[in-house]
C-alpha cells in the first residue's frame, strides 16, 4: 500500500513523505476508531442488560457505559490538547513538523527552508 505525502522538514531533518503518510494514518485512526470502538462496546453491554431485564445488570452496565464515554472524550480531546501545547510551545520548526505529519499542512514549507538537511532513507 503507498501513501502518498509531501516530506516533512523537521529542524534540519527532512522526513520522508511514507513516513509523514503512516504516522498521519495512525494519527488518525486511533484519533477516531478508539472513541468509535469503545461507545459501540458500551452500547452493546448495555443493550445485552437491558435484554436480559436483570436490573442489577442494568446498573452496572450504566456505570460502565458512562466509563466508556469518558474515556472516548478523553481520547478524541487528548489529540487535540498535544496539538494545542505543541502550538503554544514550539517553536515555528517544531509548529510546521507536527502540523505536516498529522494535518498535511505546510508541508510544502520543507522545500523552501534553506540550510543543510540531513535525510534518512527508511526503505533499506
Amino acid at each position: 500500500m503507498f501513501i502518498l505525502a509531501a516530506a516533512a522538514q523537521c529542524g534540519n531533518v527532512q522526513v520522508p513523505g511514507e513516513l509523514v503518510g503512516v504516522l498521519r494514518m495512525i494519527y488518525n485512526v486511533i484519533k477516531i476508531a478508539v472513541p468509535l470502538i469503545l461507545i459501540l462496546m458500551g452500547m452493546i453491554d448495555l443493550g445485552k442488560a437491558v435484554i436480559s431485564q436483570k436490573e442489577d445488570d442494568i446498573k452496572k452496565q450504566q456505570g460502565i457505559f458512562v466509563k466508556r464515554l469518558i474515556a472516548a472524550a478523553l481520547v478524541f480531546f487528548v489529540f487535540a490538547i498535544v496539538q494545542l501545547l505543541v502550538n503554544i510551545i514550539g517553536g515555528s520548526a517544531t509548529t510546521s513538523c507536527a502540523d505536516c505529519i498529522l494535518n498535511g499542512n505546510h508541508c510544502d514549507e520543507a522545500k523552501q527552508n534553506s540550510g543543510q538537511v540531513v535525510s534518512y532513507n527508511f526503505n533499506r
